[in-house]
């Protein structure tokens, strides 16, 4: 019993009230049969679509396939109000029960769960949080608010125009921007992840419909310019002392990397390390430190760019909670620099 008192108790909170939900099993389950359960004690945190929150006592194998679900190995709980407890409460049929935690590690993809709601909640009831904080969260999710601080760093940014549901009564301007833009350019909702929402738009005709798709997303949209040149990301871990890992190149067969080439690679290659020279990886390595700090990240997140035939560097986004599964673009580019996904994983909760 001794043995099991020493052992840290930490959340994996996994699905979320997101287009991103099946995403997030994948990752998650991935994390879970990866944690040193010699050091750690897991505690498995489902959250529905519609937004219930359960402790999953079953096998982490149903995750993936949302097979989860289940009274038998559900208990519904809540995040505790009380900072002494920093933990939940298991609200069981005879009773309220609180279990206490020494971190947790949200493993959520998109709205409701990178954006920093979830964070809140965490940093509310008093639980050591693993990954960016409220704020940085919610600053990393808005496309328009990240660029313009990261602008003031020096860092070049694609050229937007931010929507709203009100400005579209004035379309005519809306077509104006777009001209001043030029075509083709990308409409996309301001807070969404795996590119939801997203048209590549190439022709005017095609600009409403698009805007019309992205607002099914967020209630703000964004115009932006196409950058011409290919992404580049780069994994950076840490929050004093920064770890950069190998910067990986999106080649493009076609299109642009939607949800479905992020999750198929059906027309795209992903190349570790990218194909550019080592002086260039360097540049893009500090580009993304220096974008990480700027938008105050902490512990681990993606800093995606661009690379044009030039060599200049636009910013893109950051993924505050990347996709984690052994083979996913984070993890793959800190294997490359000899981190493996088990070590990642320890050197993530060995904070807390």
């Amino acid at each position: 019993m001794s043995e099991i008192k020493d052992k840290k108790k930490i959340a994996v909170l996994f699905g979320g009230c997101s287009s991103e939900y099946e995403v997030s099993l994948q990752s998650a389950h991935a994390v879970i049969t990866h944690i040193d359960t010699e050091a750690y004690e897991l505690v498995m945190i489902g959250i529905t679509k519609e937004g219930k929150w359960y402790l999953y006592q079953g096998d982490p194998a149903n995750i993936p396939s949302d097979s989860w679900q289940g009274k038998e190995a559900c208990i519904p709980v809540a995040a505790s109000p009380d900072k002494g407890l920093h933990g939940i409460l298991l609200l069981k049929e005879d009773g309220v029960e609180g279990l206490s935690l020494d971190g947790a590690l949200p493993v959520l993809h998109g709205k409701n769960g990178e954006d920093g709601t979830v964070q809140g909640v965490l940093e509310l009831a008093g639980i050591p949080l693993v990954g960016c904080d409220t704020m940085s969260s919610a600053v990393c999710m808005d496309k328009e608010t990240a660029h313009r601080l990261v602008k003031e760093c020096g860092v070049k940014v694609p050229a937007s125009h931010t929507l709203t549901k009100l400005g579209m009564e004035d379309f005519q301007q809306v077509e104006a921007w777009a001209g001043e833009l030029g075509y083709p350019l990308f409409v996309k909702p301001m807070r969404a992840g795996s590119s939801f929402g997203i048209t590549k738009v190439a022709r005017a005709e095609e600009l409403q419909a698009a805007i019309e798709h992205a607002f099914a997303y967020d209630s703000y949209v964004i115009m932006e310019e196409m950058v011409d040149g290919f992404e580049v990301g780069c994994a950076v871990l840490g929050t004093e002392k920064l770890t950069i890992g190998a910067v990986d190149e999106i080649e493009l067969s076609q299109g642009f990397f939607d949800y479905t080439e992020k999750y198929t690679l059906k027309s795209s290659s992903i190349h570790v390390p990218a194909r550019i020279s080592p002086q260039k990886a360097k540049e893009v390595q500090d580009t993304a430190a220096k974008i990480y700090r700027a938008l105050g990240c902490s512990d681990f997140a993606r800093v995606d760019m661009f690379l044009t035939p030039e060599g200049e560097i636009y910013f893109n986004e950051v993924n505050t909670i990347p996709g984690f599964t052994s083979h996913s673009r984070y993890p793959s580019m800190m294997k490359e620099i000899g981190i493996s996904f088990e070590e990642l994983l320890n050197r993530l909760l060995e904070k807390i």
